[in-house]
């Protein structure tokens, strides 16, 4: 499976997986440790956790546990999207490296730039002193890389103007029927990559009946297809699944879809809407 091979180069020369694991709502700590146990074995080299999952210790444990060298695991925690104080914040870091039980995270990310319960917020000059913080732990080097989540192009030019280090990485909702295509040109442009979590939507894509014909013509589940359309867009798909085989399959995308079907696939919406 090559794909699990393949790099971005993030803009400070990190070299991160294409490919990762996402660890949302994986609460069980059994089965976040298994799960994310399964990923590490079958070849996944990133692990996506957050301290509001609530597993950053089970990703941890399974990372040490599976006698990988630190250095060849790439993994990224972030700070709740609630905290915009910058004591708060740091705090919060220090909480999250002893759950994780790492020397360093090769990225930390601010979850949101509002609070979850107040989405829409204008969180500017929390978001400002956080990212100061996020800065000081980047130069400490107990983070890799620094960047941010769910930010649209207007937070984001909060951030960079006067920053002494640019965000590396934006992750967002991301699958075919909602691609962000603004936010994603805005990034593309201010040398941050894109990664992508939900790129199944949760799972309601699955039963698109488009997709799935498309899917069929080669040879691959609906998830294969989502996870190949997501690369070929130079975005970084974050897939989660629990069940092993389904973990061993998301990453076995060594296909090209075509250009005629990429278009095809841009002209959806409302994937996630399927009942």
């Amino acid at each position: 499976m090559a794909a699990l091979q393949e790099d971005f180069t993030l803009s400070n020369g990190l070299q991160m997986p294409k490919i990762g694991f996402g660890t949302w709502q994986i609460t069980d700590a059994l089965e976040a440790y298994g799960a994310t146990s399964a990923a590490l074995a079958h070849g996944y080299r990133q692990i996506d956790t957050a301290r509001v999952y609530g597993n950053e210790d089970s990703v941890g444990r399974a990372l040490r546990d599976s006698g990988l060298p630190r250095s060849e695991v790439f993994v990224t925690s972030k700070l709740p999207a609630e905290i915009k104080d910058p004591d708060e914040a740091l705090a919060s870091f220090e909480t999250t490296m002893a759950a994780i039980g790492l020397d360093y995270l090769d990225c930390y990310l601010i979850h949101a730039p509002w609070p979850w319960h107040d989405i829409g917020r204008d969180c500017s000059a929390g978001n400002k002193a956080v990212w100061e913080v996020l800065e000081t732990i980047y130069r400490s080097g107990r983070a890799k890389s620094i960047g941010v989540s769910n930010f649209n192009a207007a937070d984001l030019r909060v951030i960079i103007d006067g920053c002494s280090t640019r965000p590396m990485v934006n992750q967002i909702r991301y699958f075919i029927g909602h691609t962000q295509e603004d936010v994603v040109q805005f990034c593309r442009r201010e040398g941050i990559q894109v990664t992508a979590y939900s790129p199944l939507a949760t799972g309601k894509i699955l039963r698109h009946p488009d997709l799935r014909a498309v899917a069929e013509r080669y040879g691959k589940s609906v998830a294969q297809l989502c996870i190949r359309y997501v690369l070929q867009k130079d975005v970084g798909p974050l897939p989660k699944s629990t069940h092993e085989q389904r973990i061993r399959e998301n990453a076995d995308v060594d296909f090209e879809i075509t250009s005629a079907d990429m278009a095809l696939l841009d002209g959806l919406s409302d994937t996630d809407k399927v009942r």
